[in-house]
């Protein structure tokens, strides 16, 4: 079964790995990147080694979201991100095809040990079933 991985982050996350700490996610080392990245490579090359991964990225930040919606008038409405009443957003996913969902879970218990500061916002990883032959009914 394909399962979709998701890890969240927000704004404050993207700047903080950057160097630029806040209330919010404490200042990052460039020594802590790159073992968090190093961490992440490593489950990436081991799920590779195994066939169960399909696809992964890290997603961009925040700040370059864009929202496109309709309006009232039936016409589209966009805008551009970051958006302040959101707190946490998609930061990065893998599609795996995995087994089991007891097997995901391993997985996902494996990426919430990703190495980060002291203080750092732990968010959970969240994994949802890829529902697969239901494409031909939507859109």
């Amino acid at each position: 079964m394909k399962y979709l991985v998701m890890v969240q982050g927000s704004q404050a996350d993207y700047e903080a790995m950057r160097g630029n700490g806040s209330a919010q996610s404490p200042a990052w080392t460039e020594d802590e990147v790159k073992a968090m990245y190093a961490y992440m490579s490593a489950i990436n090359d081991d799920l590779a080694e195994t066939g169960e991964l399909v696809d992964g990225q890290g997603l961009g930040e925040p700040a370059g979201t864009r929202h496109v919606t309709l309006g009232e008038d039936g016409k589209a409405v966009v805008t551009d991100g970051p958006y302040g009443e959101t707190k946490e957003l998609l930061a990065g996913y893998w599609v795996l095809d995995c087994a089991s969902l007891e097997r995901v879970t391993e997985i996902a218990e494996r990426v919430i040990r990703c190495p980060q500061p002291a203080g750092a916002p732990v968010y959970p990883v969240v994994i949802r079933q890829i529902m697969e032959g239901a494409g031909d009914d939507v859109c």
